[in-house]
């Protein structure tokens, strides 16, 4: 009898799904992820279970079983938020009842507005600006009523991530253009504007030693995760041309122009587009509080994290055909 934990991963093939996945089982737990358009297979190490976010049948019968749900689910592209993200974590909730288990919950700073910088702790006044912030808000407001009806759940806040997989993210869709040797590095921010980049195992590696100790903890808790604070945030720019091997001189700004020429049409564009707010100023997340609980947070160093999502993303001349071969 398999007398390990059991942690149902909803958005296994997400970057931070997967991560969270790979820490879990790193410390211990069974994992099994709930995926459309797949049959019932154990591959990997993994339990692979079919069956869509959407269906609440479906996510119930998946969570048979198990002690923590890791809800890392978002709506392909920015299409049908609300019609998506909302059902989707409902069902989640209502199997996290039915079976007694923790759900843990990966926030993001859209819930914020400026009114909270430039150091964000878990008590800050969640004043969104954005629709998708907002949607977001409500999301944790479910959370939390969730919590007051019987449920447990661990958020852990995070701000842009990078790392191996980390295919939907700011760094891999904005900074880099995947899967060719890197020619110049696109930054979106003010370069002196501080900003916090999370390296996915980094990020995961918390997540999973929080999950392991959730028995100790509240019902209903926030940990923010610092990641790479820079103070400066085209720092991060110098050192993906750093490790790439490029001139500083090779850093151009990005193209807004072209987010507000095209928003009417393109839904991505015009999310872009709000989001601007987070690069034009210092955000930082204050993880004091995690700090207190696990004694410290984890950190890889930052050329050696950047190295390895450059590389999985094909952009150093030596990933470049691994990754085309295998696409």
């Amino acid at each position: 009898m398999n007398t390990r934990p059991l942690a149902l991963v909803i958005g296994m093939t997400g970057g931070i799904g997967g991560a969270t996945a790979r820490a879990l089982a790193a410390r211990g737990f069974a994992i099994r992820a709930l995926k459309r358009n797949t049959v019932a297979r154990r591959e990997n190490g993994v339990e692979w279970f079919p069956g869509d976010a959407m269906n609440a049948a479906d996510v119930s019968a998946a969570a048979d079983g198990a002690a923590v749900i890791v809800h890392a689910a978002n709506p392909p592209g920015y299409r049908n938020w609300r019609a998506l993200a909302i059902p989707m974590l409902a069902n989640t909730i209502a199997a996290a009842k039915r079976v007694g288990a923790t759900i843990v919950f990966p926030g993001t700073l859209y819930n914020y507005g400026p009114r909270s910088f430039p150091l964000v702790a878990e008590d800050a006044a969640q004043r969104p600006l954005t629709r998708k912030g907002a949607i977001r808000v409500e999301m944790e407001q479910m959370l939390l009523d969730a919590s007051r009806a019987g449920a447990r759940v661990l958020i852990v806040r995070a701000g842009d991530f990078f790392g191996h997989g980390a295919g939907s993210s700011w760094f891999s869709q904005g900074l880099v253009r995947p899967g060719r040797p890197l020619h110049r590095v696109v930054y979106p921010g003010a370069r002196d504007a501080g900003h916090s980049w999370a390296y996915l195992p980094d990020l995961a590696d918390a997540i999973a030693r929080l999950t392991v100790r959730r028995g100790e903890l509240a019902a209903f808790e926030t940990f923010h995760f610092e990641g790479h604070w820079l103070p400066r945030g085209g720092r991060l720019a110098e050192v993906i041309c750093e490790v790439a091997g490029l001139a500083p001189s090779r850093i151009v700004g990005f193209p807004w122009w072209l987010t507000n020429a095209l928003a009417p049409i393109v839904p991505l564009f015009r999310e872009m587009r709000e989001m601007r707010y987070l690069w034009q100023q210092s955000v930082r997340l204050d993880n004091r509080k995690l700090v207190a609980v696990l004694g410290s947070e984890p950190r890889t160093d930052l050329h050696d994290a950047v190295r390895d999502t450059l590389e999985s993303l094909g952009c150093l001349p030596e990933s470049v055909p691994a990754r085309r071969a295998a696409a």
